[in-house]
């Protein structure tokens, strides 16, 4: 074994003393200098990260003539591999191999801990070397160069297996170590370009949050569009939003993720260590979820690296955003958490924003339907009655049956009328603080606050002990999507009749028990090529708690129109 000085810190002055020893040299190796100065162009073409190591890779292993080559990452703590990036091995052998090396053992730990030109006839001779494991191909000369970028360790440039069987030799190391530094600066330039497109894929993810809070829609869609963002920007395999709950803890309120999940809902107490840090404040960074002893939440079991993030703004803090990795998945860098404060900064900001939106908006819409009501009240309900007084004297007065018979039922739907009327004022009147908790009585809310844009009051029809069996989550979901079935109906159905059915007797496909809400009418029926984001809603509703929805034929002549189906479990 012989090992070569260590490398200069500056990467000039190591390109400097790199070339300065190609003079002199044999005429093999200047021969050799045209390609490596192809190979260092070749190294200096591109700015995506990934695929200059690749090319790093097949570039040395075609210089120094090796049928191997490999670059590892040294992870941000210096004590391992962040990544590991290979030429030469097929993706047969690399399945066989299995997991990737964490560089904390063997040769290439050694590496890591003293970075420095290596050069092995014998890999296997070596007292550093820990072996192989089973499926790796033999390999048995070996040459190890670190790279350096800006003048820190980024990772090291292996080659193994120099073809011919011969060695590598003081051609190989010097032309691989001018290579190295070429790599070295190619790497920079490529780790810029990269941060540079990260921070604006976070930068457009915030903007996309603030757009959703700021739009005026449900807010419960707008902190999914929180979770699917922060996922997305995190590379992570859920992304999670959790507010405060009324019990204390936490209480996730929305979730994305690849697979259906039952976890929307659960609430973490409040004598978790990490629900106090993000309550006060405080980010929470786990290298592995699932065997941390801060983790209490069986939810975690399937995690790895997990970032639990405060969303805080002015000091006051609204709740928490975390985005875990799967087990065995790389942590998260410094700039990824950086960039996932930032976010979730921004994003508490926009919730803030949205929340006193809403309040104006809620303000106005109180004292609109105050006046509505009292319009009502005042001057509809006194000329409907009064003109009941008129129809009630001319049928006393009337001589003719059928007359006094079609005037008897006029006023009947007059009273009928003024009843639905003050149920409507009732309802307007109504405020968030006195609105009903049994979930029988919110149904019949929704339906006759329904009434007044449709024009006529939907049938309705209860299955099943309602208020007690269903529970709070799934509820306040079914309301909503009541609300937004009924919408549906009003807007774009053009229905003159619509059946509500609540049943809380019905088994699901599971086997367990559930509700299920089915809103059919007799409509024009859902066009071809109709916007569906109202349906897609619903179904992402029932689906966050483990149920489904779907559409069929309504209630119209020959199953025209539309019936909407909604369940989910008790």
């Amino acid at each position: 074994m012989t090992a070569a000085a260590s490398d200069a810190s500056d990467p000039l002055e190591a390109a400097t003393q790199a070339t300065r020893s190609l003079q002199g040299l044999s005429t093999e190796l200047t021969a050799r200098v045209p390609q490596l100065l192809e190979a260092m162009r070749s190294v200096g073409t591109g700015l995506e990260l990934h695929s200059t190591l690749d090319r790093i890779c097949e570039t040395a292993a075609e210089l120094a003539d090796a049928r191997y080559a490999a670059i590892g990452v040294v992870d941000d703590e210096g004590e391992g591999l962040s990544d590991f990036v290979t030429f030469g091995v097929g993706e047969d052998v690399a399945r066989r191999i299995g997991r990737l090396p964490d560089g904390h053992a063997g040769l290439l730990g050694a590496l890591i801990r003293d970075p420095q030109t290596i050069r092995l006839a014998g890999l296997s001779a070596d007292p550093r070397s820990a072996g192989f494991p089973p499926g790796h191909p033999p390999m048995r000369t070996f040459l190890g160069v670190p790279i350096k970028v800006q003048g820190e360790i980024f990772g090291n440039l292996y080659l193994a297996e120099k073809r011919g069987g011969g060695e590598f030799n003081d051609y190989d190391v010097h032309m691989v170590r001018v290579l190295a530094t070429e790599a070295g600066i190619a790497i920079g330039n490529a780790r810029l370009y990269e941060a540079a497109r990260q921070r604006e894929r976070w930068i457009d993810g915030s903007v996309a949050v603030t757009t959703a809070l700021l739009s005026g829609g449900d807010a419960d869609d707008a902190l999914t569009v929180v979770a699917e963002q922060a996922r997305r920007l995190a590379d992570a395999d859920a992304g999670i939003v959790l507010l405060p709950a009324e019990e204390g803890g936490l209480e996730i309120v929305a979730v994305s993720s690849p697979r259906p999940t039952k976890s929307l809902g659960v609430v973490i107490p409040p004598e978790s260590a990490v629900v106090e840090q993000l309550l006060d404040g405080e980010a929470v960074f786990v290298a592995d979820a699932s065997k941390d002893p801060r983790m209490i939440s069986r939810l975690t079991s399937p995690y790895g690296p997990s970032m639990m993030l405060p969303l805080q703004s002015g000091g006051r803090v609204l709740g928490a955003l975390a985005t875990p990795r799967v087990r065995g998945a790389r942590p998260f860098t410094e700039a990824e958490r950086t960039l996932a404060t930032q976010f979730a900064s921004q994003a508490a900001l926009a919730l803030m924003m949205a929340d006193a939106q809403r309040d104006r908006e809620r303000l106005a819409v109180y004292e609109d339907r105050d006046r509505i009501a009292r319009d009502l009240h005042d001057l509809v309900i006194q000329r409907l009655f009064a003109t009941g007084m008129m129809l009630e004297s001319a049928q006393r007065k009337s001589i003719v049956p059928a007359v006094r018979e079609g005037v008897g039922k006029a006023v009947d739907e007059l009273d009928v009328t003024i009843q639905e009327i003050r149920t409507a004022i009732f309802a307007l009147q109504q405020g968030p603080a006195e609105a009903p908790s049994g979930l029988r009585t919110r149904v019949l809310r929704e339906i006759n606050m329904a009434a007044v844009p449709l024009g006529f009051k939907p049938a309705h029809r209860f299955l099943g002990v309602i208020d007690s069996a269903v529970g709070d989550l799934t509820g306040k979901n079914l309301i909503a999507a009541l609300r937004e079935a009924l919408s549906n109906a009003f807007r774009h159905a053009e229905a003159t009749r619509i059946e509500v059915v609540v049943d809380a007797t019905v088994t699901l496909l599971d086997g367990s028990a559930g509700v299920r809400l089915s809103v059919a009418d007799d409509g024009i029926g859902i066009p071809e090529g109709g916007r569906r984001s109202g349906l897609r809603n619903l179904a992402r509703r029932a689906e966050s708690l483990g149920g489904a929805s779907w559409c069929g034929p309504g209630i119209g002549e020959d199953g025209g129109g539309t019936t909407v189906v909604w369940e989910a479990p008790l």
